[in-house]
């Protein structure tokens, strides 16, 4: 949505109202479903720009700015796209779009399904599994990103993507790392020890790590462990988000909404999108 908020031209429906995200959205969610024809779709959205992370870290995310008034208009288009394109729709208070992802993967995966997250998000590698059942799909580059992919881009298991988080920091989500160490110091360090709180504090235990400065990031990693472990915990998406149902027949897509989707693109003034809608399952 805010790919498409910044890279196309502006259009406003007919009462004014901005369109040009939702547009953007509703053409690359028809897409997808056109060239992949999924057997089951969901789509996840913030609640809001705070969530429970916030009474952890008041300063989590305080980088982002409230979105501008014609951009927040347009979240409620999204959702009413997507459930006339015949998705679900899921957003949760006090939770972010990531949470309900990880919840939908867990729930689908332990029915037995596997899942592909369309999304260039690095927070969400760590729902990426070893077995082939979880994978990241990029839609820009048409790229897929399996548990080789995860450890080829990041140096580490995707499993220890949160810890990895925790040593390098995310500047997008105003997460602190440990100052002075990079993502090739903070692999190292993870595919030697495995988490953080088992990385030691002497030089000494670091000979066989194939990094330089070894004394400089031990001492570097002892100094902050603490607001390691904090943004590992913020990093760490929730796999049990209450109340959202995981069954794979609230998921089923079979098609959309025609009538629906004709009569929200007549109020935008949309034109011929709804030619390309996918057919009924």
């Amino acid at each position: 949505m805010f790919r498409a908020y910044h890279s196309l031209p502006e259009m406003r429906a007919p009462d004014g109202t901005h369109t040009h995200a939702a547009y953007g959205f509703a053409n690359t969610l028809i897409k997808y479903v056109n060239d992949f024809r999924p057997t089951h779709v969901a789509v996840t959205s913030d609640f809001s720009l705070e969530s429970f992370r916030n009474a952890i870290e008041p300063e989590y995310k305080a980088n982002r700015e409230e979105a501008d008034e014609d951009v927040a208009a347009q979240f409620d288009l999204c959702a009413e796209v997507t459930r006339a394109l015949g998705a679900a729709f899921f957003e949760q208070e006090d939770y972010e779009a990531d949470d309900l992802i990880a919840t939908l993967v867990q729930g689908v995966v332990r029915r037995g399904a596997s899942a592909r997250i369309v999304t260039v998000d690095k927070d969400l590698a760590q729902l990426v599994r070893e077995d082939g059942r979880v994978v990241l799909y990029d839609l820009a580059r048409d790229r897929v990103t399996d548990a080789d992919g995860v450890r080829e881009r990041f140096g580490v298991d995707p499993a220890q993507i949160p810890d990895w988080l925790g040593l390098v920091g995310d500047a997008v989500d105003n997460l602190p790392g440990v100052p002075g160490i990079g993502p090739v110091s903070a692999a190292a360090a993870l595919r030697a020890f495995g988490r953080i709180e088992a990385i030691p504090a002497e030089p000494e235990a670091w000979a066989d790590v194939p990094v330089r400065g070894a004394r400089r990031i031990a001492e570097r990693i002892a100094e902050h462990r603490e607001r390691a472990l904090r943004t590992r915990e913020l990093a760490t998406v929730v796999r049990h988000v209450p109340g959202v149902r995981t069954d794979l027949r609230a998921l089923r897509y079979r098609g959309p909404d025609r009538a629906a989707f004709e009569d929200l693109c007549a109020r935008l003034g949309w034109g011929r999108i709804a030619e390309r809608l996918p057919s009924a399952r």
